[in-house]
């Protein structure tokens, strides 16, 4: 008998390699080749598409994509108002974080009125139901299969025929046309694919669950992502009751759209004002505090960012953010010395986000500053302000997007006062609240030195 050709495939992008080696060829990728049979070529692939003839785009009826709500409001915003029939949403985060939770919550609401399957390559049936039990879901409607193996998976779709479908996790699901074991990158690669036909074929609303890495990425190559139509990945800490759903890619909604859970003895739930998750609420302003709103897809989100500056009694003082990106505050912390006189290269400072919150928008740099002014100087912000704005390196204050919705929702929560670019600086007067435009970082500066509270 002839011996099995092996050949080695990155777990990161799914290259191939002939022989072992440190690095990936393709991707450049350190230790990321693993072993794997060469699987022989076999015509297993059907077309997508009902159709392969070439049509006029004037021709192809354009309808707006009927959804599936499915009656969680912070799932369906994420989602874009619902899942869409025929699109294929893979779902990840960190072990125990809540996926099978929310999803088995989302199917008991929906097998009232729909079709719908589970399946479970990891929870036996028994354990499925006395999750169910214990988060008091109805069970009436709702069928559960427990297989791994995904011709007996494909088989029960096309004969129950469901509009939504649950697969949890597309890691332990293994196509018999491949050799290799599940969780590998070509099992991976051909289990979503095939379930991705049969979605695309049938109508069916198909939810895969994703494992991730000890990076926090999808396990698997990054194939997997281009393949489904909505990435979705739970964030926050295991030890915090608070959950973030995030989308990074939507064919049919906005991206960076969160969603915000509380987890509860009875599942997740939705919070529907999680502007009060990221606040802090002090008795009397404190130095080292501002608010910012920041935008987090379509939704304002009003954060506290927390700055921290302290002596240095290191040669090279520490700089050190958590939620905010720490290259950005380098470069803020010179534009501060260059263009505001204020030098922090002989202190320590350290950043902070509340609540866990991760913001990558640049509309963060003027909360930030305004923040590590405050605690330098030991002066608190005055009481009931908010801003944002973009901060160049020549020391201009730049404006940002949706600045008139960043404002209503401050205003909606109270707030009194706006520090904002010029040219976000709305032309309708909001009511209740005081705008301050600034055009550079001096002038910015300046305005909550002369106004701070004392």
């Amino acid at each position: 008998m002839a011996k099995a050709k092996t050949i080695y495939t990155c777990t990161e992008c799914g290259g191939q390699s002939p022989k072992w080696q440190g690095q990936c060829p393709a991707c450049n990728a350190w230790n990321t080749l693993v072993e794997t049979i060469a699987e022989s070529a076999k015509p297993r692939f059907a077309s997508l598409a009902a159709t392969s003839t070439a049509q006029f785009l004037h021709d192809v009826e354009a309808s707006e994509e009927s959804r599936i709500a499915t009656d969680i409001g912070e799932l369906d915003r994420v989602l874009g108002g619902g899942l869409v029939p025929g699109g294929v949403t893979l779902i990840g985060g960190d072990p125990g974080i809540g996926k099978s939770t929310l999803l088995l919550q989302a199917l008991a609401g929906l097998s009232g009125r729909l079709k719908t399957l589970y399946v479970s390559g990891e929870e036996s049936a028994r354990q499925v139901a006395l999750r169910a039990r214990r988060l008091s879901l109805p069970e009436t409607n709702l069928p559960v299969l427990p297989e791994i193996r995904l011709e007996a998976i494909l088989a029960q779709l096309a004969e129950m025929k469901p509009e939504v479908a649950v697969i949890d996790s597309i890691q332990t699901v293994y196509s018999e046309a491949l050799t290799s074991a599940p969780g590998s990158v070509a099992q991976v690669r051909e289990c979503a694919a095939q379930l991705t036909r049969h979605a695309k074929q049938t109508g069916t609303a198909i939810i895969l669950v994703g494992h991730v890495t000890k990076e926090g990425a999808i396990a698997g190559p990054r194939v997997l992502e281009h393949i489904v139509d909505t990435v979705l990945y739970f964030e926050g800490d295991t030890g915090s009751s608070f959950r973030l759903v995030r989308a990074f890619k939507n064919r049919f909604g906005a991206v960076n759209e969160i969603g915000v859970f509380a987890m509860t003895e009875k599942g997740l739930k939705g919070v529907s004002n999680p502007s009060a998750i990221f606040l802090s609420r002090h008795g009397e302003p404190v130095p080292g505090s501002c608010v910012l709103v920041t935008q987090e897809g379509t939704r304002p989100l009003l954060v506290e960012i927390q700055a921290l500056v302290d002596a240095s009694h290191a040669p090279s003082p520490r700089r050190l953010s958590v939620g905010l990106e720490q290259n950005r505050l380098a470069m803020l912390l010179a534009v501060l010395h260059r263009h505001a006189g204020i030098a922090c290269f002989d202190q320590d400072v350290f950043v902070n986000a509340v609540g866990g919150v991760k913001i990558s928008e640049p509309a963060a740099d003027l909360a930030v500053l305004a923040a590590i002014v405050s605690s330098l100087r030991s002066q608190p912000l005055p009481d009931k302000l908010v801003m944002f704005g973009e901060v160049g390196l020549a020391g201009e204050i730049r404006p940002v997007q949706r600045g008139q919705e960043r404002l209503k929702e401050a205003a909606k929560l109270g707030f009194t006062q706006a520090i904002v670019p010029a040219a976000n600086q709305p032309k309708q007067k909001i009511p209740g609240m005081a705008i301050h435009p600034v055009h550079r970082l001096d002038g910015a500066i300046h305005f909550f030195r002369e106004n701070r509270t004392h």
